[in-house]
């Protein structure tokens, strides 16, 4: 505890010295991707008046991230911080009570979705977490973050962000308004060929053969899946119970695929498609859109560039 006092006390002498900067612009902070890109849209054309700043930049899994001394300057600062809200982000409240920047506007994603959280489930054939509970304490519901992952989601959390950047620059009020609107719009035309594929698809089964961080996208569209494990695991081996059962799903279902995750090394994948009888299905690759670094933003990925190749793994995955 009298670490992270020192480092918050490190920050805000900072955040001090960063001050003259910090006025010459507003400042956005946001912790995830996809936050960021959506503000990005909003803004559009007035982007360059503000200083926003992605935290998770490098590569760096939502659920490891620690905030630097730096990071925490930055977020002392600001005048606007989106964060998801979840588990991962426990660090984030006694940054906010060290800062006690009265004027800073703050977007908790999940608790702006209120009851469309989902807590995580364990469904048939998934491997659990090796965790050592206190005798006698009561297991607190884990909340799935992976909230982005919907595009309805999105849409209630573009027009939240939308309403705080008027508040933010209520000169240009009417600019961000029209193009939250706009890139709603986009949204809803990918949520609606989301709904289509799936209609005319030849299963609604997906299996993947690793972490699953896609509770909220088979929620939108009636979608049932087996997975090695759930979607905030830190575990990396998969058991002989969890590969014979996930094999013999593939078996009795004739699935044609195995999905795994971006920057996996699919081993997990390869041996579950080795264990079963067919052997031969296709071994495919969504976006969970959470570890992005700078030369990708650069390369000109965005969130609807990610669902849209997600789309497309899924028309696969599911004929």
């Amino acid at each position: 505890m009298k670490k992270i006092y020192k480092i918050l006390i490190a920050a805000l002498l900072l955040a001090l010295t960063s001050n003259a900067f910090a006025a010459s612009k507003k400042s956005i902070v946001c912790t995830t991707f996809p936050q960021y890109d959506w503000v990005m849209n909003i803004l559009g054309d007035k982007a360059q008046s503000f200083e926003v700043t992605l935290l998770l930049n490098k590569g760096t899994d939502l659920h490891s991230y620690q905030p630097s001394v730096k990071d925490i300057a930055k977020i002392s600062v600001c005048d606007l911080f989106v964060y998801v809200g979840g588990e991962s982000d426990e660090w984030v409240e006694k940054v906010l009570d060290a800062a006690n920047n009265k004027s800073m506007l703050v977007v908790n994603m999940m608790q702006t979705l209120g009851d469309r959280v989902y807590e995580e489930e364990l469904v048939e054939g998934m491997q659990g977490e090796e965790e050592e509970e206190e005798e006698g304490e009561e297991e607190e519901p884990e909340y799935d973050e992976h909230i982005w992952l919907s595009l309805k989601n999105a849409v209630i959390i573009t027009e939240q962000l939308s309403e705080q950047l008027q508040k933010l620059d209520s000169k240009n009020a009417a600019v961000y308004k029209s193009n939250a609107a706009a890139y709603i719009n986009q949204l809803k035309a990918l949520d609606a060929q989301y709904s289509q594929v799936v209609a005319q698809s030849g299963t609604n089964i997906l299996l993947f053969g690793d972490r699953f961080p896609f509770r909220y996208l088979t929620e939108d569209y009636g979608l049932k899946y087996y997975a090695a494990f759930i979607g905030c695991s830190a575990e990396s081996e998969a058991s002989f119970e969890t590969i014979t059962f996930l094999a013999q799903k593939l078996d009795e279902l004739k699935l044609k695929a195995v999905i795994t995750l971006e920057k996996s090394d699919k081993k997990i994948a390869k041996t579950i498609v080795a264990s079963s009888s067919a052997k031969n299905q296709t071994i495919l690759e969504m976006d969970s859109i959470q570890s992005i670094n700078q030369k990708e933003i650069k390369a000109g990925k965005t969130y609807l560039s990610a669902m849209k190749k997600n789309l497309e793994v899924l028309k696969e995955a599911l004929r």
